[in-house]
């Protein structure tokens, strides 16, 4: 009995995928990206709080301009305020230590003076300048690792995403194959020449592979409704990706400072300016030119003399103020800031050896992976082969039916592992171009 060649080629399945979702947009990792640029949520926030320090640092240096207030203020006395006077001001003949007491000025009190401040040095207020320049630096650079991290989510997503399509891609060919099968088996078994058992066997394996394709159906999903939410666009939008994996050489990148490092470079030079503003502000005067301009008024309200009258009052000087003892506040803050110096120092030191430890380990992991692909990529035209050798000793009766399923789950094994190892080979390169400071590449 002849049997009809149940093997089809994986590129036509690919080929049949492809026509199926041709009318949905094709979407690039880079087109991924760049949406992510503009309609990530993260992102957006990144940019407000760079706006915000922006907004700190020229608050910080408006510290510097000169300040003008406006001040008014009326009192009415019921009760004029008593002042003691030596008696020997009104009796020069009174003794000494005996006071009268005396009510001095009006009910009335009114006062509006503008008030004028310039500060000519404060070095609380330099270093308040000089923390704000070096926190906007630390929020750009906050901003570009979050950038980043989105880059390596989008990529490992789509990475992932591009494997569970291969992978669907080989189930429909297998199961395709398997279905062609029990087309066989059946007509064999109408025929007597094949046992129940045998299409049993075959049934089984077409449940098992419909159960699978429906599973990578929905992991497709969820990883592209995951795609989408990282890239900031609704999840009802239609989105397909390009199934083909696109491989790159496994050249050594350029190692360059992970933002990372160069955070904590930032927030050591952070530390250091407010060391430094903490020691100018121990031992440093703030001077500051002051003015005044206004005038006052007095008023009485009771017959035969009522009036009101204004006078002028205005002064110009230099204030200075030098910090004697403060209860050792500054001293301990300084002490304070030396130790997270230290702690930053170190924390550098901690973070430059784990990431030489991990470029090692990724570079070993992408090195194991790019050779598992190759032999994984012959394993599975071995396993071709010795199915399709199978499938032709069936059909000359001098293999059974249990030798075709061997060699259909091998082949179904060696498509597995060779997914398996390209995502390896795929996470480990992406991870060590994070590693590397050159995640920016994968655009």
């Amino acid at each position: 009995m002849k049997l009809v060649n149940i093997h089809i080629p994986f590129l036509v399945v690919l080929l049949l995928i492809g026509l199926q979702t041709g009318q949905a947009q094709v979407w690039t990792m880079q087109q991924c990206i760049d949406t992510a640029q503009v309609h990530n949520k993260n992102l957006q926030l990144g940019r407000n709080n760079i706006s915000i320090v922006e907004q700190r640092e020229k608050e910080a240096r408006a510290n510097l301009m000169p300040k003008v207030m406006l001040n008014a203020d009326y009192k009415y006395f019921t009760n004029l305020p008593y002042q003691l006077m030596p008696l020997s001001t009104f009796n020069p003949t009174a003794p000494e230590g005996q006071f009268k007491e005396a009510q001095f000025g009006v009910p009335h009190n009114m006062n509006a003076n503008l008030q004028l401040s310039v500060p000519l040095y404060n070095p609380q207020i330099n270093g308040a300048i000089e923390a704000t320049k070096i926190a906007s630096e630390l929020t750009e650079l906050q901003f570009r690792k979050t950038e980043e991290q989105i880059y390596f989510e989008i990529s490992n997503l789509y990475y992932n995403a591009q494997v569970l399509h291969h992978q669907s891609a080989f189930i429909d060919s297998n199961l395709l194959n398997a279905e062609r099968l029990l087309t066989n088996m059946q007509l064999l078994h109408s025929q007597l020449l094949a046992k129940g058992t045998d299409v049993s066997k075959v049934k089984l394996q077409v449940t098992q592979l419909t159960t699978q394709k429906e599973s990578f159906r929905i992991k497709y999903q969820q990883v592209l409704n995951a795609l989408k939410f990282t890239m900031g666009i609704s999840i009802e939008k239609d989105l397909q990706i390009e199934p083909d994996i696109q491989y790159q050489n496994a050249n050594d990148y350029t190692l360059s400072s992970t933002f990372d490092m160069r955070i904590i470079k930032t927030q050591n030079r952070a530390l250091a300016s407010e060391l430094n503003t903490l020691n100018k502000s121990r031992y440093s005067p703030s001077v500051n030119i002051i003015g005044t301009y206004g005038t006052t008024g007095l008023g009485y309200d009771k017959r035969p003399n009522n009036f009101l009258k204004f006078y002028p009052i205005g002064f110009a000087g230099i204030q200075l103020s030098y910090p004697l003892f403060n209860g050792t506040v500054t001293k301990r803050k300084i002490s304070q800031k030396k130790i997270e110096l230290k702690n930053n120092e170190l924390q550098f030191s901690l973070i430059t050896e784990q990431n030489s430890m991990q470029i090692e380990n990724a570079t070993l992991q992408r090195t194991i992976a790019k050779r598992s692909v190759e032999t994984t990529t012959r394993q599975i035209e071995f396993a071709k082969t010795i199915y399709e050798q199978t499938v032709f000793q069936q059909k000359q009766g001098t293999a059974n039916l249990t030798d075709v399923l061997l060699a259909d789950n091998a082949l179904r094994e060696a498509q597995q592992t060779y997914l398996t190892t390209v995502i390896d080979y795929l996470k480990a390169d992406l991870e060590l171009k994070k590693l590397t400071g050159n995640i920016s590449t994968t655009k």
